[in-house]
């Protein structure tokens, strides 16, 4: 520290890493255990160097397997051009019209191969803004390690050797916990501003922190996510959505000043006490399903996320003298609308959040044979789940998720009970029969949205 501090007095400039030679560790010093690495991984790389390439695995799968973390996606990186790793593999194809990289699949384990890239990001086609759009310049190792991210991301493992060669300082930055850009962090955000997305999920979903300067320029150039293809930014999202650490990723958002254009009103939810406890709820549900290695449905989780917004519209309509039913379906055509501008949400995706949304009124009417219609509705449990999200934050009366678990559960004597019933038990009063179980049950273990 003191001979920083007079290094830093007298303008004497510390020794610059050389970023073209890798230090090298082996077994004993980084730790990996060889058996969590893909058997596929190790196929691909040896048919690259058993055919005279390179071949690394890289990336986040060697950030997780320092971690001790089996990684879930393997990507290799090597000195084949695609056209030759193509040959090398009966099941390979080349994709990528910014970056061409190369699938190779083993049934359904699909592995992604890249080229080295060179340094020709100063000369590749940028838009006005200064994102690169086409980069197909190959390269040297070292020129590629510079081409990546973080430092946390730049280290490539050898199988055949079980060697780690770090070209910035990776694994130190791994052990201190810390998130840190490679290269200027204002140039690199400029050439891809989704890295802004990812600096935020890699330090909510890693709990690692962002490293001074390269967190320093984030909110100045927020805007520039304006600029990316929406359905890049919508990738992002989902990625970041589905990480198993949403909730700290939207919170991580919000201190990056990230979140504005991406679901702009999500401050306002956050601020409200039935918004931050609904979202609490649906993306903790949502968490503990991805960590369980259970599915999870996007459409529930976009529902989820603008239910507020809606809620909100859906006010005013009514308000202005708009039936329910209309005055629903007008605030979600206002609300996707202007998110799909943004986040280029799938159709399909649409048409689940609006159907989840369109049957929340319909829960409320329980009589007739309006019950029974519903249950047959294909996107019932979706709806039924968002709906014990209502009740457990308070928007509504448990009492509705109670009896619409006991109808859903019940045989066909409990349903007619139920429907002879209902509207008529007063609040507290002994009812003909006990839901078997009880709404925050069914939040815990409950499907979002499948």
């Amino acid at each position: 520290m003191i001979k920083k501090f007079i290094r830093k007095i007298l303008g004497v400039k510390e020794a610059v890493r050389d970023t073209t030679v890798a230090v090298v560790l082996g077994p004993q010093e980084h730790g990996i255990d060889p058996k969590l690495v893909s058997s596929n991984a190790i196929r691909v790389t040896s048919s690259l160097q058993e055919a005279g390439f390179q071949a690394y695995v890289v990336g986040g799968a060697v950030r997780d397997l320092l971690l001790g973390v089996k990684p879930k996606d393997f990507d290799i990186a090597t000195n084949a051009t695609p056209e030759q790793v193509k040959r090398l593999f009966r099941r390979a194809f080349i994709i990528g019209k910014r970056f061409q990289i190369v699938h190779v699949m083993f049934g359904q384990d699909l592995l992604e191969v890249t080229t080295f890239r060179g340094a020709g990001a100063d000369s590749a086609p940028k838009d006005e803004h200064g994102r690169v759009l086409r980069d197909n310049t190959f390269g040297l190792m070292h020129e590629d390690a510079l081409r990546r991210d973080f430092t946390i991301n730049a280290m490539y493992y050898n199988p055949a050797t079980q060697e780690v060669l770090d070209y910035h300082g990776g694994i130190a930055d791994i052990r201190a916990q810390t998130l840190r850009i490679i290269g200027v962090p204002e140039a690199r955000y400029r050439e891809d501003p989704v890295r802004m997305l990812r600096v935020v999920r890699f330090a909510a979903r890693l709990k690692f922190t962002i490293e001074q300067h390269t967190a320093a320029p984030i909110p100045i150039m927020a805007p520039l996510i304006n600029n990316v293809p929406a359905p890049r930014v919508f990738d992002e999202m989902l990625k970041l959505l589905m990480s198993g650490h949403a909730l700290a990723c939207l919170q991580q958002l919000r201190k990056e000043g990230l979140h504005h254009g991406l679901l702009p009103l999500l401050d306002v939810v956050l601020e409200q006490p039935l918004g931050v406890k609904f979202v609490t709820l649906a993306l903790d549900a949502t968490d503990a399903r991805i960590m369980a290695g259970k599915t999870v449905s996007p459409g529930f989780l976009f529902a989820s996320l603008l239910w507020h917004q809606v809620l909100e519209k859906w006010t005013a309509y009514r308000a202005a003298g708009e039936f329910p039913i209309p005055a629903l379906h007008l605030a979600a055509d206002d609300v996707l609308d202007s998110q799909t501008e943004k986040l280029a949400l799938q159709r399909k995706i649409g048409s689940d959040m609006r159907d989840i949304w369109a049957m929340q009124p319909r829960f409320e009417r329980r009589v007739g044979k309006g019950p029974h219609k519903l249950l047959e509705h294909p996107r019932f449990r979706a709806g039924y789940d968002f709906l014990l999200l209502r009740c457990a934050s308070g928007e509504i009366e448990a009492e509705i998720g109670e009896w619409w678990t006991e109808f859903y559960e019940g045989d066909e004597e409990t349903r007619e009970d139920l429907l002879a019933n209902a509207g008529v038990t007063a609040p507290g009063a002994k009812k003909k029969r006990a839901p078997r179980r009880g709404t925050r049950s069914k939040l815990t273990s409950g499907s979002t949205g499948e």
